[in-house]
C-alpha cells in the first residue's frame, strides 16, 4: 500500500465525517442530495460484498466496515432523523438515468462474468457519477453552504489521489485496472469545475454561487 492510496482514504474519510458532523450540529440536511447519498451506499454495498468471502488485512476491513456505517448512517439522518429538512424539491435529479446505463454497462464491460465481478463493476462505475446528483442540486439553487464546498473538496481529492495511486502502481507494480482508471478520471473531471470555484471563491472567504439554469 503506497502513500496516495492512504492520503485518498484520509480524504475520503474526512469528506464523509465533514457532512456527518454538518448534519450533526445543525440539525439539518438542507443543502444536501439525499439521492447522491444512497448512491454512494448502493457504492459500498455491492464493492464490499467481498468482506463475506476475502480478508486482505485488518486495515481494508476496518475501513470498508466504516464507509458502510457511515454511509447508511447519512442516508438515515437524511430520511428519518432529519427529513423535516431535507430539501426533496431541489434533489430532483432522477437516479434511473445513472442506475440503468450503469447497470448495463456492468453486464458489458468487467473483468470476468461472476455475480461478485459484475456487482463490484457496477459500483465502480456507479461512483464515477454518484455526485451528480449533488452537483445537479447545487446548480439548481445557485449555491451551496461552504461546509458542503469542504465535503466536495475532499470527496474530489479522494479521486484525484486514486489516480496517483494507480499512477504510482503501475510503474512500481505494473498493475493497470482500465475499469477503474478509467471511471476515476470520469468522476474527477465532473469536478474539475468545482475545484476551480472552491480556490477562487471558498478558499478567500467568499461564498460558492452557481449561475442558476434556464
Amino acid at each position: 500500500m503506497n502513500i496516495f492510496r492512504i492520503l485518498g482514504d484520509i480524504s475520503h474519510l474526512l469528506a464523509i465525517i465533514i457532512l456527518l458532523v454538518k448534519i450533526h450540529k445543525s440539525k439539518s440536511c438542507a443543502g444536501i442530495s439525499g439521492k447522491s447519498q444512497i448512491l454512494f451506499a448502493l457504492v459500498f454495498t455491492t464493492r464490499y460484498l467481498d468482506l463475506f468471502t476475502t480478508f486482505i488485512s485488518a486495515y481494508n476491513t476496518v475501513m470498508k466496515v466504516i464507509f458502510l456505517i457511515c454511509a447508511y448512517v447519512t442516508v438515515y439522518m437524511i430520511y428519518v432523523k432529519f427529513r423535516k429538512t431535507f430539501d426533496s424539491e431541489n434533489d430532483s435529479f432522477r437516479l434511473e438515468f445513472l442506475l440503468v446505463p450503469v447497470t448495463g454497462l456492468s453486464f458489458l464491460e468487467n473483468h470476468s462474468f461472476t455475480p461478485l465481478e459484475i456487482l463490484w463493476t457496477f459500483s465502480i462505475y456507479l461512483e464515477s457519477v454518484a455526485i451528480l446528483p449533488q452537483l445537479f442540486m447545487i446548480s439548481k439553487t445557485g449555491e451551496a453552504e461552504t461546509i458542503t464546498t469542504h465535503y466536495l473538496f475532499f470527496l474530489g481529492l479522494y479521486r484525484a489521489l486514486y489516480i496517483a495511486n494507480w499512477v504510482w502502481r503501475y510503474y512500481t507494480e505494473n498493475f493497470y485496472d482500465q475499469i477503474a482508471v478509467v471511471s476515476g478520471v470520469v468522476q474527477t473531471i465532473f469536478y474539475c469545475d468545482f475545484f476551480y470555484l472552491y480556490v477562487t471563491k471558498v478558499l478567500k472567504g467568499k461564498k460558492l454561487s452557481l449561475p442558476m439554469p434556464v
